[in-house]
């Protein structure tokens, strides 16, 4: 006897095209063949043959030919329904609803933590979590909403690893390491933590010591820094220290001199890259038009500020004018290719650091050259 033609069909393709639809289990009369004005769907026979009949061939062959015609169909009971549009706004809004149920959870347990002091610190004092939760909530607006922060060049800081970042110090008040610390957490792909040298005085005030502790924030010295570096860390240091802080308005995005070059001996030690940074704004929120020495001598602070704001109008001259800020990381320098013994050559030391003054500096006439307006 004369082989068959074995003619598999498919319930999901189309009875009058040769297009196939997407696989999916049909419900009612359309799922046996009917349509869904009543009418049978005929079935015509393709050109050249004929409808095989249920008495021909071997019905184990024609099964087993329509088996292997077709991808196997998943049980009704496992398929997953897909979501509509509805379905996802009502989760949506479950999630919502429940999502102040988790924070107040989530506040509570925080809460628990800090009373019963379960929770971990690092060799230097830093408390990632009261970072993450309180101190980066508190400061994240002052940065979107307030300063509007503008992060370019977030890409040339390392996603992992140790790195230094070498930036411009300017404000009279420190506001311009707090906005870079939040600049790298929140911008960077790997949400990574600055950690910041900060100057002895920093951690002889009341409560900034413990503040600045938490933060992550350590003594501005070679061997804290060259120890954060090699656990692989971020560490910020801006070597103007108080000169740049505290210059006049009159001086303002002109850089100070940047030290003896210490940062890039711990920098060759650890064998991090140096990460040029430039900040354009801060040099505007307190405009310091004069500096009363005598008085800050009496309090111990290397300058006293006077700002057309400050201290004519009390508390609220402390306020920082809402200027526009810029903040962008330039190329890295490489420095695991030198020697150990690099470390060493002053000469070396002093190309390296007057390179990165000179890429900070120029990167902010840069800036300036592009900025529409302080405020804007």
């Amino acid at each position: 006897m004369a082989d068959a033609k074995v003619i598999p069909f498919d319930d999901d393709r189309s009875r009058s095209g040769g297009g196939s639809r997407p696989a999916r289990r049909r419900t009612g009369a359309a799922g046996s063949g009917a349509r869904g004005d009543g009418a049978t769907a005929a079935v015509s026979a393709l050109p050249g043959g004929r409808l095989p009949e249920p008495s021909e061939g071997a019905p184990e062959a024609v099964e087993g030919a329509a088996a292997g015609a077709r991808e196997p169909r998943q049980p009704q009971e496992a398929q997953e329904p897909v979501p509509s549009a509805a379905d996802e706004a009502d989760e949506a809004g479950e999630a919502g609803g429940g999502g102040w149920d988790r924070r107040i959870a989530g506040g509570l347990a925080f809460l628990r933590r800090r009373v019963t002091g379960e929770y971990e610190v690092d060799e230097f004092g830093y408390d990632k979590e009261l970072t993450d939760q309180v101190l980066m909530s508190a400061l994240r607006p002052l940065a979107e909403k307030y300063f509007r922060v503008e992060v370019k060049g977030v890409e040339n800081i390392p996603s992992e690893g140790g790195a230094l970042i070498v930036a411009n110090h300017s404000g009279t008040l420190p506001l311009d390491g707090l906005m870079l610390q939040v600049a790298v957490h929140d911008h960077h792909p790997a949400e990574r933590h600055l950690r910041l040298l900060a100057a002895d005085l920093v951690f002889h005030l009341p409560v900034v010591n413990e503040l600045a502790r938490k933060a992550g924030h350590t003594l501005a010295c070679a061997e804290d820094a060259q120890r954060l570096l090699e656990l692989g860390e971020i560490v910020g240091v801006m070597p103007e220290g108080f000169k740049g802080i505290g210059k006049p308005f009159g001086d303002r995005y002109k850089l100070q001199r940047f030290g003896r070059g210490g940062f890039v001996s711990t920098a060759l030690r650890a064998g991090a890259p140096i990460v040029p940074c430039s900040i354009v704004g801060a040099e505007e929120i307190y405009p310091m038009i004069g500096n009363a020495k005598t008085l800050a001598r009496l309090l111990g602070f290397p300058y006293f500020p006077i700002t057309p704001t400050f201290p004519w109008l009390g508390p609220l001259g402390a306020v920082p004018l809402p200027t526009k800020w810029t903040i962008q990381f330039g190329e890295p320098i490489p420095t695991e290719a030198y020697p150990p013994e690099a470390a060493e050559d002053p000469m070396l030391m002093f190309n390296l650091t007057d390179q990165v003054r000179e890429q900070i500096q120029h990167t902010l006439y840069k800036l300036l050259v592009q900025r529409r307006s302080v405020f804007f």
